[in-house]
């Protein structure tokens, strides 16, 4: 976690496929016998052997603080796998409803689950919200998301991911530094080698931290010395409110997200997480809550989120949702996350759609990617996902065609890019 929460959407999507039946932390790992690097796998460190890049791994670390003798208890962990190469590169994220997504993942049993945990570790949670001013629900629908509450963490060895990772050339430089953050892990006490097993993209714990992270944020809310955010619950709530109040910048007292009800004649070029309006001049515009009752007439900025367009759910998203796509930048995940948040605080379900909402197959997501970067527009991976990138494109070549600027990907808008009709716009980028 050098510069966002996680490593890509992906990360996050697959570790929040995780069932919600309980299982027990998987016993130490025995150190694994050291596999044959790809030779490939060194372009970036000049034809390097992987034995090689891993002394100079040591030296930093031991130039950052680490103890020789963490650098010799952590070597026969510190060995290379080209599986964990394989899987971060072969990974792929597949588009789906915001609907569906958040149907499964912000299920109800999650939500009483959540509650449950509340109630449970009642006096962390508190403690946590007064010294940093995150509600309990904001904290329970990440753990609940991440993990199912601890009862998935992950079963690979964290030294060897990482440091697999740290020697292949896609993110070289974050992965010798989250290397190094996990020995200064070892070394302060808080975890042991062979308790080191989580994800294959080496995140640890309950709230799913990467040990740059955990170096960071981790605090010992139980008393017993140890920053444990694989089994002290009171670790991982207090660790989990640090990081969201002081790495992702909560504003104490402040809503996050709040399902509302658009007007038909609703400026669809204003809902954008970019436009930030007062509550009140949304009010104006014909915006209330589902039930039909007004905004409130104040000046609290607010911005509109369509996750699925005009004819999707409709959400106000408020300055604190910004914590939520920093933690993850998929904004199914993000959306997912803060909607669930609201459930455990006692909001009610979201609305079902009046009519199925059409989207675009896979191949022809794609294909309107091509086109928008035939366009000028800079969409990121041509991959078929609607990301942000993309939805920005989106919107506009809707404001170019005349389009409601909802930013979702419809079949008008394609065919009317098929047709060529779009100027060129070169340089233009969508943020």
């Amino acid at each position: 976690m050098v510069q966002t929460r996680f490593l890509i959407a992906a990360v996050a999507l697959l570790a929040c496929a995780a069932s919600a039946s309980a299982q027990m932390l998987p016993p130490p790992a025995k150190p694994a016998a050291p596999k044959a690097p790809s030779p490939r796998a060194a372009s970036c460190h000049n034809g390097a052997s992987f034995d090689r890049f891993l002394a100079d791994v040591k030296q930093q670390a031991v130039a950052a603080g680490v103890s020789q003798r963490t650098i010799a208890e952590t070597s026969p962990y510190l060995v290379y796998d080209q599986g964990i190469v394989n899987r971060d590169r072969g990974q792929r994220v597949f588009g789906q409803l915001f609907t569906e997504f958040a149907g499964r993942m912000a299920a109800p049993y999650r939500m009483q689950n959540g509650q449950q945990h509340i109630k449970q570790y009642a006096a962390a949670f508190a403690r946590a919200e007064k010294e940093y001013g995150v509600p309990p629900a904001v904290i329970a629908a990440f753990w609940g998301l991440e993990s199912d509450f601890g009862a998935n963490m992950g079963n690979l060895p964290t030294l060897k991911s990482l440091v697999s990772l740290a020697y292949d050339c896609r993110r070289s430089e974050m992965f010798v530094g989250e290397t190094i953050a996990a020995l200064k892990i070892i070394d302060r006490g808080d975890l042991h080698p062979d308790e080191m097993i989580g994800s294959w993209a080496g995140e640890l714990g309950q709230t799913q931290f990467l040990p740059v992270h955990y170096v960071n944020y981790a605090v010992d809310y139980d008393g017993d010395g140890r920053r444990d955010l694989l089994r002290s619950p009171a670790d991982v709530i207090g660790s989990t409110a640090n990081y969201i109040a002081n790495g992702l910048k909560w504003r104490r007292g402040e809503p996050w997200l709040e399902e509302i009800k658009v007007p038909p004649n609703l400026p669809w070029d204003k809902t954008d997480l970019t436009v930030k309006e007062p509550r009140s001049t949304w009010a104006q515009l014909g915006v209330t809550y589902p039930d039909g009752r007004p905004l409130p007439n104040d000046n609290l900025p607010a911005s509109v989120l369509l996750p699925m367009g005009r004819f999707g759910p409709a959400f106000m998203a408020y300055a604190n949702f910004a914590a939520y796509t920093e933690w993850n930048n998929s904004l199914i995940y993000s959306t997912t996350a803060g909607y669930l948040a609201s459930r455990i605080a006692g909001a009610a379900p979201m609305r079902k759609p009046p009519a199925p909402v059409a989207q675009l197959p896979f191949n022809e997501l794609k294909e309107l990617q091509q086109l928008l970067v035939r366009a000028g527009f800079n969409v990121g991976k041509v991959d078929g996902v609607l990301g942000q990138q993309s939805r920005a494109a989106v919107k506009a070549m809707q404001v170019k065609y005349g389009l409601p600027a909802d930013s979702w990907p419809t079949a008008e808008l394609l065919a009317r890019m098929r047709g060529g009709t779009a100027l060129a716009q070169p340089q233009a980028t969508a943020r």
